[in-house]
Order: structure tokens, then sequence, then C-alpha cells
């Protein structure tokens, strides 16, 4: 691995990067809200298109030249730069603070690719709400990496401005923008359990495809236990942990069609749903490992939604966390041409299973509202018939295995 410092430039073939590789920014960001985003820029150093800015309300720019995952403070923009358009010039990558804090708090950070490593930290800044990390740029045909770590006065909608791009106005009731060519940089976090959002259709017909995504810390955690396995294997009976040490989080939800239909889907008893078909969810499949950069993701069919009255998010430990504080997990909610939704599963405990959020349909509107309730076993009821009867599902279950 090679250090880079300030200034240092290099050609991304001296680096390894070919084809498509990983740009990875890892922001220590002590606590802070910080948004990474790429701007593809042209060769005058403008934002012509705002649709190749990256960022987490759009995660891709078009052609797939670069694609971005978030993960518990990681940021991976997978770019291929020979799948950009020659009108790209630049690709910058930034950082910038929502709310409190300024860059000068930030912790030991890096900028990854390729055999290169460029590290920075709030010592390198001021009092800068934003900063240009590094550039991808485009000179006598070959392309580069320089390391800027350059402050910047203003957040990401200021940024964003800098470059020439033009910011959607942003509403308490998220809704498509006005013209497709602006950027909407409203997200929606529901901080206090009860807090609700409504979402407006998109279109005539529905919300499209909707992603419900749950991510967590994938770290293995120290424990006084160096045995203990998740509670699922203990009530199985298994008596060896498992050979990963990661957090494994199942995703799963209970369900209410409008016609009083009611059911669940879940990796337990694989019962993975249907997107086309009765109920319209389904769930992606179940990261076994914990190590899924991407998380769990669930889809709702939104252009079904009108035949869906509710829709229960929970999740629970199956191997790996003492408590739901260890997990850092976050589900977030994402429909077409609306501000992501997200909900934090903070609140720690040592019960095993997380109400997360209840999806419903709201006079056509779809309304999601922070939950966070959590569950554990008394006696001889599970979690699943005590989180049911709470919320009054209706059904019945039985022991199951994802095996």
């Amino acid at each position: 691995m090679t250090d880079f410092a300030r200034g240092q430039k290099g050609k991304l073939a001296d680096m390894g990067c070919t084809g498509a590789f990983p740009i990875v920014l890892d922001i220590a960001a002590q606590g802070m809200e910080v948004d990474i985003a790429c701007f593809g820029l042209d060769a005058n150093g403008k934002l012509s298109d705002d649709k190749y800015m990256v960022f987490f309300n759009q995660k891709s720019c078009p052609g797939g030249g670069v694609e971005l995952e978030i993960n518990d403070g990681k940021s991976t923009f997978t770019t291929d730069v020979s799948r950009l358009p020659d009108s790209i010039h630049k690709l910058v990558f930034a950082a910038s603070i929502s709310g409190e804090g300024t860059m000068r708090k930030l912790g030991s950070s890096s900028m990854r690719l390729g055999s290169t490593v460029f590290m920075f930290s709030g010592t390198d800044f001021q009092d800068e709400k934003a900063v240009i990390v590094g550039e991808v740029y485009k000179r006598d045909g070959q392309w580069r990496f320089g390391a800027v770590g350059q402050g910047f006065n203003g957040g990401l909608s200021t940024l964003l401005k800098h470059f020439g791009g033009v910011e959607a106005e942003s509403s308490p009731t998220p809704a498509p923008a006005p013209e497709a060519k602006k950027v909407s940089l409203s997200k929606v976090t529901l901080e206090k359990r009860g807090d609700k959002v409504s979402l407006e259709k998109a279109g005539s017909r529905g919300f499209g495809r909707i992603r419900v995504n749950l991510n967590w810390n994938q770290a293995s955690l120290p424990s006084t236990e160096p045995q203990k396995t998740g509670f699922l294997n203990k009530l199985m009976g298994n008596a060896q942990p498992r050979s990963s040490s990661g957090i494994d989080l199942d995703l799963g939800c209970m369900y209410q069609m409008l016609d009083g239909t009611a059911g669940c889907v879940q990796a337990l008893g694989k019962s993975w749903g249907d997107f086309n078909h009765p109920p319209f969810v389904h769930l992606e499949g179940d990261d076994r490992s914990g190590t899924n950069i991407d998380g769990e993701n669930l889809f709702i069919n939104g252009d079904q939604f009108n035949q869906i009255k509710r829709i229960l998010i929970f999740t629970f430990i199956y191997e790996g966390a003492p408590n739901w504080a260890a997990t850092n997990g976050v589900v977030t909610i994402e429909a077409i041409g609306q501000a992501p939704v997200e909900v934090r599963l903070d609140n720690g405990t040592n019960a095993s299973m997380c109400a997360i959020a209840m999806i419903e349909n709201n006079g056509g509107n779809l309304q999601v509202t922070k939950l966070v309730e959590y569950f554990n076993h008394k006696g001889s009821e599970s979690t699943h018939k005590l989180m049911n009867d709470r919320y009054e599902f209706g059904l019945r279950f039985k022991s199951g295995s994802k095996d």
C-alpha cells in the first residue's frame, strides 16, 4: 500500500486501478452526520448533468460508471471510467457535514483506491463544513488520481452550487422534484418512536420499486462469553458457535392486505414472498455470513400498493451481537422520486427482536412510522408471537429454521 500526501498525484494504471475498482472513503465521523458524494464534472469543471452526482439519494450514474454503497461510515464507489461518457473529465469525491460539527472534529479517515491510500483527519482542517477529499481526472488521454484534502466552507448544498448543480426545493412531505434535472439533497430521519412521514405517489400507478435496506456494523465484537451464540442457535440446541464472528441480523416483515389476508416474509421457513404477485413483497436473500456490505434488502411492489394495508418491518439478531446498540443498525426506505427515509435501531437492549417501522397505506399515501420496539422471549412465547400479538396481525407461528 502506497501512502499519498496532500497534493500528490499518480496514474490509475500504476495503482492497479483498471476495469471496475472500488474507491473507499472511510470517515471517522465522531458522532457527526457526514454525507459523501461524487461529482462527475465536464471539461469546464462543472456538473453539466445532475445525473452524474452520485450520493445517498442517487446511488449510481447513467451507464454505471460510478455506483455507491454505504455501510457504517464507509462509502464505496465502484468506479469504471471506461463506462463514463466522453463529456465527463473529472470525478470529485467530497465529504460534508449535515447539522452540528465541523471538519475539525474528524478522527483518522482515509480514501483508498487500488494500492493507494490518502489519510486525513480533523487536524488538517479548521471549521469547514465540507472537504474535497480527492479527484480522479483525465489528462492526456489517461486517468489519474490526485489527493486534495481541501476544506470547503458550506455543506453539501453549497458544494452542489459550486459545481454548477441545481438543488430541488425541499418540502415537509417529500415529493418528486418538479424538474428532472434538479437534485434533491433531502432525506428524512425519523428521530423518535412514533415519528411519521407520508410519501405521495410518484406517478399515476404507484410508488414503483420500494427498497427496504437493513445495514449494520458487521465487525466482530468483543464479548465476555467467547462461546456466545445467536439466540436461534440456542433455541435449536446448537452448542457450537457459527464459524463467522460477525453480526448477523435477519430482515423480515409481517404484512396485511386490504382484503384482510396476512402473512410473514422472512428467511426462517424460506418464506421469501413474491414481488409480482400477492403479497407484492420479496426478501432478496439471507446474508448468512453477516459480511455483505450492502446488508439485507426487502423489495415492495409500490405499483401494487393499493392492495396493501400495512407492512411491519422487523429484524432479529441471528448471530454475534450482544445488544442492539452494538449493531449500529439502520433501515433505509427508498422509493423512486422520494427522499430516503432512515430509521436507526437506537435504544440499546439485550432483547432479541426489534419491530423497526410500520409502512401503511394511508388514503393512497405511503406512511412510515418509527417503532423501534424490542421483544424478548417470555416463557414458551416466541418473540414472533409477542410482536404479532402486539400489532394484531392474527398469525400463528411454529419453530422454524433457515436451513
